[in-house]
């Protein structure tokens, strides 16, 4: 069974899920939220072209997309490095040498990240249809 539209799905209520998280000021909470509506667009777009996604590293799971023989512009591997560094930290307060995350992450870093989110489920998005 391919379950790419339930992870499409997902990605779009994660988005959600970042963007009131924003609003809120829970700024590390919309830096991991914004990490996991990229990871589950990439799924849901290996899904769609029959791949099996595998992994939370959003760079290897577009690398995968490109070896699948979709044509990936260069600068979303900046994009996806940027937010592979936002899987663990925002969570954990083990990611940093001292303190919470709550303390550390700022509003210019989530709206980075929801951008950088943004332009991947764009990117993912239009090899759907």
């Amino acid at each position: 069974m391919n379950r790419w539209r339930d992870w499409w799905k997902q990605a779009l209520a994660d988005m959600r899920h970042a963007e009131l998280s924003l609003r809120e000021g829970h700024y590390e909470w919309a830096c991991f939220a914004s990490q996991q509506a990229a990871e589950k667009a990439l799924k849901a777009l290996l899904e769609r072209i029959g791949a099996r996604p595998f992994g939370h590293v959003l760079t290897r799971l577009l690398k995968a997309v490109e070896d699948s023989g979709i044509e990936v512009p260069p600068d979303l591997y900046d994009l996806t490095k940027t937010l592979d560094k936002l899987y663990i930290t925002p969570r954990y307060p083990n990611g940093l040498v001292e303190g919470a995350p709550v303390e550390f992450f700022t509003r210019e870093e989530a709206e980075r990240a929801l951008s950088f989110a943004r332009e991947i489920l764009r990117f993912c998005e239009s090899h759907l249809g």
